[in-house]
């Protein structure tokens, strides 16, 4: 008889164990990570320890992503177990069958909507305390420690150790910056910092309830210069619309990458009466001051390999990543290391691309060491496209739905192809070619121009500006 069992403590597992021939190998696989077991027997019983942490990137061990996890085990049946949700220190898991769900360690009870609204009272009906000399940052949600958020974190521990920094996210898999605290989303500890830390750094809405309290700040920094229509521009509901307005009004500072975005930005959210920081992005100080050679290390990539980078954003009509390219056949035709790079909206509901000379990079923490690391961009819509200009590398846009994307999704504030600084192309035949074929020359004044455009401010010390504003209008103490 087979039997299982969650195991908490400083490494939690699963744990299985049955009667018999030990099995050949048992592992959990889920859509963006999977672990191994440790299977130890000598004929008559077995176990299998199958760990609910893992480390990536070189980073240390931690919780697994929340998701759904299939128990594979080879050489000996599954069992029809079916365990409770059991709270095991950094992570919750339940197990059906063979179907093992890890979340984040929060009390379900506060994950249904009466639980989230009793701690939205709570935090709106808080005692007036004292502001604490905290930073509040969030990226993408709380899906991964990023962008120009986790730029600014880096300056300001230079400048001002001593002031607190809590970092949102959506659970424990993600690892925070040495000597942060991180708070779950949408737990008691979380609601708590970000009420009472008196500098929130975002790079998108706030969501959720949010009253900014006297003395409290916020400093939008957005998370690209937009090519596709935003907020108020779209023509959206009217519904839609409101929200766009009450975001903003939350919001004391908006940063932009370049006049351009300033304009849309300020438009799109009518942020006409606050500041906004023209100041170059902080996430791309490392595109002007970075080689990009450990990130190929940590992705283990050979010395001398040339690197693509396909990096597309997300489809309003589609949770996971578009699929227009087949990135192993690229790495044929090409010779090349392809790095596949989805947008974060897709980072939860999709899944690792796979295939021989393909590593799938969406879960690496910052994407802008990524672009560091690349030869050259392959991007469609995607805000991208402004950031790596900063290296002055070839960048390809392969837009085989550029006239659904435009009639049907989003419209843009430009036309894409007629200033573009690289070649557009419509099918993966046509992308190779243009790769195998691409003279820099061609495209060297259009390239410039976009760069005086768009990067003038992008000369690795944006995220120093940036801070020494921070410090210098009093957001936190010195």
């Amino acid at each position: 008889m087979t039997e299982v069992r969650l195991e908490a403590g400083d490494a939690p597992a699963l744990v299985v164990s049955g009667a018999g021939a030990r099995p050949r190998s048992a592992m959990l696989v889920g859509s963006r990570a999977r672990t191994i077991a440790r299977v130890s027997g000598r004929g008559k019983t077995w176990r299998a320890v199958v760990p609910l942490r893992a480390a990536r990137w070189g980073g240390p061990l931690l919780p697994l992503p929340s998701g759904e996890y299939t128990l594979e085990i080879d050489g000996a049946d599954v069992p029809a177990a079916s365990l409770p949700v059991t709270m095991l220190g950094a992570l919750r898991a339940s197990v059906e069958g063979d179907t093992v769900r890890v979340g984040p360690p929060v009390d379900p009870a506060y994950e249904s909507w009466e639980g989230q609204a009793a701690l939205e009272r709570r935090y709106a009906t808080r005692p007036k305390t004292p502001l604490e000399n905290a930073v509040f940052f969030e990226s993408f949600y709380g899906r991964n420690v990023s962008d120009n958020p986790l730029a600014i974190d880096r300056e300001l521990v230079r400048h001002a150790p001593h002031v607190r920094r809590y970092w949102s996210v959506v659970d424990l898999s993600i690892p925070v910056p040495d000597g942060a605290v991180a708070v779950v989303e949408g737990s008691p500890e979380w609601w708590r910092a970000r009420g009472a830390a008196r500098l929130l750094v975002v790079n998108d809405w706030l969501r959720r309830r949010f009253e900014r309290r006297g003395g409290q700040r916020v400093l939008q920094t957005w998370h690209g210069t937009p090519l596709k229509r935003l907020a108020l521009h779209r023509g959206v509901a009217p519904r839609r619309m409101a929200a766009a307005l009450r975001e903003s009004s939350r919001w004391n500072v908006l940063l932009a990458q370049n006049p351009y975005a300033a304009r849309i930005l300020r438009g799109a959210y009518a942020f006409h009466r606050r500041p906004v920081w023209i100041e170059g992005y902080p996430r791309n100080d490392v595109l002007v001051t970075g080689d990009g050679g450990a990130t190929r290390r940590l992705l283990g990539i050979a010395d001398g390999e040339r690197v693509l980078l396909y990096a597309p954003t997300w489809r309003d009509d589609r949770d996971e990543m578009v699929d227009f390219l087949d990135a192993e056949a690229l790495a044929r035709q090409t010779g090349a290391v392809v790095l596949v790079r989805g947008h974060s909206r897709t980072l939860i509901p999709g899944q690792d691309a796979a295939g021989a000379r393909v590593i799938d990079v969406t879960g690496f923490p910052d994407a802008a060491q990524v672009m560091s690391a690349a030869d050259l961009l392959i991007t469609d819509y995607s805000s991208v496209m402004f950031d790596f200009t900063v290296t002055g590398r070839p960048v390809f846009f392969f837009t085989p739905d550029i006239a659904h994307y435009r009639g049907r999704l989003r419209d843009f504030y430009f036309d894409l192809p007629a200033h573009a600084p690289g070649p557009i192309v419509h099918t993966q035949e046509e992308l190779a070619a243009a790769i195998r074929d691409h003279d820099p020359a061609e495209w060297a004044q259009r390239y410039e121009r976009w760069r005086e455009t768009f990067n003038a401010r992008d000369d690795g010390n944006a995220a120093q500006r940036v801070v020494a504003r921070i410090l210098d209008q009093g957001f936190v103490e010195r």
